[in-house]
């Protein structure tokens, strides 16, 4: 009778630990499968930190190009000016056209192409080196930077 006791128990036992066990073996699928899903998610998150990273690069890129490039007209490399306007300042014009715009500024009021050429430097009895400054100064009116008054001179539009 003792044995019978025993086998019983030790069938009981086994089922015991049988039905244990498959409750084990749902937690660890559940568990590699959440961990799967876990890695997964990482995943994409490490794709997205990397393309983050990109796009705020390139973002930079644009934000420092945004400074006149050089543009290129039948074949030569010409600097592009851009229009005034809220939230373009002066240090986006190439440097000569920032030298020009202080030079105007400074001058007691408005003043002719040749003034300003002295100014800078330019050697404004030569033709040749006055006629590109007098162009940079229509330039700079058209782009909305100086204003030309009705008899030639320019100033600032300020």
């Amino acid at each position: 009778m003792l044995a019978q006791v025993h086998q019983c128990h030790h069938r009981a036992l086994g089922r015991a630990e049988l039905a244990r066990r498959a409750e084990l073996d749902e937690i660890e699928e559940r568990l590699a499968k959440e961990l799967a899903e876990v890695r997964a998610e990482r995943d994409e998150l490490a794709v997205a930190e990397r393309v983050l990273e990109r796009v705020s690069g390139q973002l930079a890129e644009e934000r420092a190009s945004d400074l006149p490039a050089p543009g290129q007209v039948a074949g030569r490399a010409v600097m592009l000016i851009p229009h005034r306007e809220p939230g373009v300042e002066e240090s986006a014009l190439p440097p000569d056209y920032q030298r020009i715009l202080a030079a105007v500024r400074q001058a007691a009021g408005p003043v002719m192409a040749r003034q300003v050429g002295d100014a800078l430097g330019i050697d404004v009895s030569v033709r040749s080196k006055l006629e590109p400054l007098r162009g940079k100064l229509v330039r700079l009116v058209d782009r909305g930077w100086l204003r030309k008054l009705p008899d030639g001179r320019f100033t600032t539009r300020l």
